[in-house]
């Protein structure tokens, strides 16, 4: 029975090892389409094979995968992440932010004037926000894919009527698209947009046709303060040391959910971080939009699409102000 079941974990390892290195072979080994194609069905030969030793008791036919395992996670491990490349105009400047007291400078804050869905005025500005005029946090859900596939992003309101957004975000080079298999495998770097919410919230209402849903947090004002320092240390070490971007492990979601566990160690994961668009029922539960009122009632007054489809754009402050008409 021991060697049933050590034999088991084994091939159940070697399974998931050639399932992972044919993949990553596949999407990051060098070379023309077919040549990675070939690479990753020789590795998973070689991977079929030792199982079937292993199962057979034939345990030489499974030294060749075995040998190959700190081979290819070396390689795996040698591909870096990058700030220099070819960046798409909207994700080409990461934020750097500087602090000093109670006064935050936020380099690279997108303003951009979007006249389609990929089509936009380029604007960058470096901002000034004082951070004892902090007064709101809110969390935005951007439904692009039904009810389970959205993107989550959080945006911090001061006493002047300004916002300012923080959203993680695939760092795409020209020409890239966003691709949810590829993008567990190195495919792109990982970058938090600083930006105005007619940028950040326009552009999915308005030109992607998105259901953009704002939860108001309720938390206190040294919370707050704590998690925009929180995001201005992330933006910082990523402009110093890039991160790869991963579907699961590392993306919109997980890095609001990494930024909120230094406020409240009690937080622990749950599927609804793996599936973006139930993070706010999670946010929910753990007491983030206080308790005066049902999840199903939040989120029907959630909705600011069309607020934000018909909000002014010529005032970043007028258009937070109409998207959250009747909201607080």
């Amino acid at each position: 029975m021991l060697r049933f079941f050590l034999t088991f974990l084994v091939c159940a390892f070697l399974l998931a090892y050639g399932a992972w290195g044919g993949l990553a072979l596949f999407f990051r080994a060098g070379g023309a389409e077919g040549v990675r194609l070939a690479l990753a069905a020789g590795f998973a030969l070689v991977v079929l094979v030792a199982i079937w030793g292993l199962a057979s008791r034939r345990l030489a036919r499974a030294a060749p995968a075995l040998l190959l395992c700190p081979v290819v996670f070396v390689w795996w491990g040698g591909i870096s992440a990058s700030n220099s490349r070819d960046w798409a105009v909207d994700v080409a400047r990461p934020p750097v932010v500087r602090i000093d007291g109670s006064r935050a400078v936020v380099e690279n804050v997108r303003d951009f004037a979007w006249t389609g869905e990929s089509a936009a005025n380029p604007a960058w500005e470096t901002r000034a926000y004082d951070l004892d005029g902090l007064v709101s946090v809110d969390l935005y859900a951007s439904h692009w894919s039904g009810e389970t596939i959205a993107h989550t992003f959080v945006s911090f309101g001061f006493a002047d009527g300004r916002y300012l957004a923080w959203s993680a975000e695939l760092r795409r080079s020209v020409g890239q698209t966003y691709k949810t298999l590829e993008s567990l495998f190195k495919l792109s770097e990982l970058i938090l947009i600083a930006g105005d919410e007619r940028d950040l919230v326009g552009v999915r209402a308005k030109h992607r046709d998105e259901d953009v849903r704002l939860f108001p947090l309720r938390i206190p004002r040294e919370a707050m303060r704590e998690l925009f320092l929180s995001y201005a240390r992330e933006a910082n070490e990523l402009a110093a040391q890039p991160r790869w971007y991963n579907t699961l492990t590392n993306n919109c979601t997980t890095t609001i959910f990494e930024l909120a566990r230094m406020l409240d160690r009690s937080a622990h994961y749950d599927w609804r971080i793996l599936l973006p668009g139930h993070f706010a029922e999670y946010a929910y539960e753990h007491g983030a939009f206080g308790a005066d009122t049902s999840f199903e009632e939040l989120k029907r007054r959630s909705h600011i699409s069309e607020r934000a489809r018909s909000a002014p754009m010529d005032s970043s402050v007028a258009f937070s102000q109409a998207i959250r008409a009747g909201l607080r």
